[in-house]
């Protein structure tokens, strides 16, 4: 006969907890399993953590309200030739210099010994020259007193034969004293004939040493004024009239060849310096108007040059100011009104905020009637100012806008405000 299994106490419990976990977990599982589906449809956010714009309608400035940094426009700088140590310094920085006025004195005894030992070397080298020259000379004069003497020669010859050939045929000389005399006088026209020839010769290869030595001459002369210059530039003088804003030089320091020791900024002639958001950069052009206000008033300028390399998130343009301009120094800041197209006086207008950093102006969270739900809805942004974006489609007048950051809650598709 079977037996009876009575469950113990424990074992009823240990069921009743499996249960209790089991029914908890499956739960647990069903709750997330909800919030995760609906954590990307809705959200609770708090009123007061939020920014809320309303769409208005309104003139839209096309212009942006920046600062701009006076920076003169043409700057000379002053750099070593020849290098050296700082021996003197003749003025002091930040006063008016005037062209060819001396700034800084070096010393380089190397460069000193260097010239001399060249001046040395170009001296010689020109004696040398003079000493070709004057053997070439004596060589063409001894040419032509050789020449002068055959003619001497040949003269003699002639009259003597003249006047041998009659007492030959009387018989008073022998016959071979006249065939001496003509030998003698066919000698010397042979060698007049030699003589004639050397003396073109050497013509000709005279005109080209003496074309030669007159270049080495030339070259030789610059070679020793280009020395002597080096040793002018250890006299640093101020190449333009203007201001000395830097001069970066110590008493016995000393500077390699090359190297800046300042630089002199020309008077009276200044642009602006302006930096501006990478977001503009396709829509600056040059030659755009740039409204400056100066004391005495707003000034009209242009765009004269785009530097299109995005450093920190801007990029830089420059601006000329006109020529004369007043009451402006190096380094001095000014407002300016960059004018990036014509002012519409009709626009739909909403603020800028920190929303756009999230969206890329493509959607936004709009407020339904009341303050206690907001949708995600898609927009079209266009221009946009210093304080409003203008708006192309998707909002309409009086729409309730979080301008608000968006980062944490831009996955939801409707916001519960409490």
């Amino acid at each position: 006969m079977d037996k009876k299994i009575k469950r113990t106490a424990s074992q009823k419990y240990l069921k009743k907890l499996t249960i209790a976990v089991l029914t908890l977990s499956v739960a647990a599982a069903a709750y997330g399993f909800s919030q995760s589906a609906d954590q990307g449809r809705s959200q609770n956010i708090a009123l007061t953590s939020l920014t809320i714009s309303t769409v208005k309608q309104g003139a839209f400035k096309d212009a942006l309200s920046l600062r701009g940094q006076v920076v003169p426009k043409t700057s000379i700088y002053l750099d070593t030739i020849a290098g050296g140590q700082v021996e003197e310094r003749l003025v002091e920085q930040g006063e008016y210099v005037e062209k060819g006025q001396p700034l800084v004195r070096l010393n380089n005894t190397n460069l000193q010994l260097d010239v001399m030992s060249r001046e040395a070397q170009v001296t010689e080298q020109l004696n040398f020259l003079r000493n070709t020259q004057m053997t070439m000379e004596t060589s063409r004069l001894n040419l032509r007193r050789d020449l002068l003497e055959i003619d001497l020669q040949i003269t003699h010859l002639a009259r003597r034969l003249k006047q041998t050939k009659p007492l030959v045929e009387k018989g008073v000389l022998a016959q071979e004293r006249l065939s001496e005399l003509k030998e003698d006088l066919a000698y010397y026209k042979a060698r007049k004939e030699l003589t004639l020839e050397r003396q073109k010769q050497e013509s000709a290869i005279r005109e080209v040493q003496v074309a030669q030595l007159a270049d080495s001459a030339t070259m030789l002369e610059k070679n020793l004024q280009f020395a002597r210059r080096n040793l002018d530039n250890l006299l640093i003088k101020a190449p333009v009239t203007g201001y000395l804003s830097e001069l970066d030089v110590e008493i016995g320091a000393s500077k390699m060849s090359g190297a800046r020791l300042g630089q002199i900024d020309i008077p009276n002639e200044y642009k602006l310096v302006v930096r501006l958001d990478e977001f503009y950069l396709n829509q600056v052009q040059r030659d755009m108007t740039v409204l400056i206000e100066f004391e005495s008033g707003m000034v009209n300028a242009k765009v004269s040059k785009i530097d299109s390399r995005v450093q920190q998130s801007q990029f830089q343009i420059e601006v000329d100011l006109p020529t004369g301009t007043q009451g402006v120094k190096r380094g001095q800041s000014i407002d300016v009104e960059l004018m990036l197209g014509d002012n519409k006086s009709e626009a739909l207008l909403l603020n800028r905020g920190a929303f756009f950093t999230n969206t890329g102006g493509n959607w936004v969270y709009v407020l339904e009637q009341g303050n206690n739900k907001a949708v995600r809805r898609d927009i079209r942004l266009g221009k946009k100012n210093q304080d409003y974006f203008q708006v192309l489609a998707g909002l309409s007048a009086g729409d309730r806008v979080i301008t608000s950051n968006y980062s944490n809650f831009d996955k939801a598709q409707q916001l519960y405000i409490d």
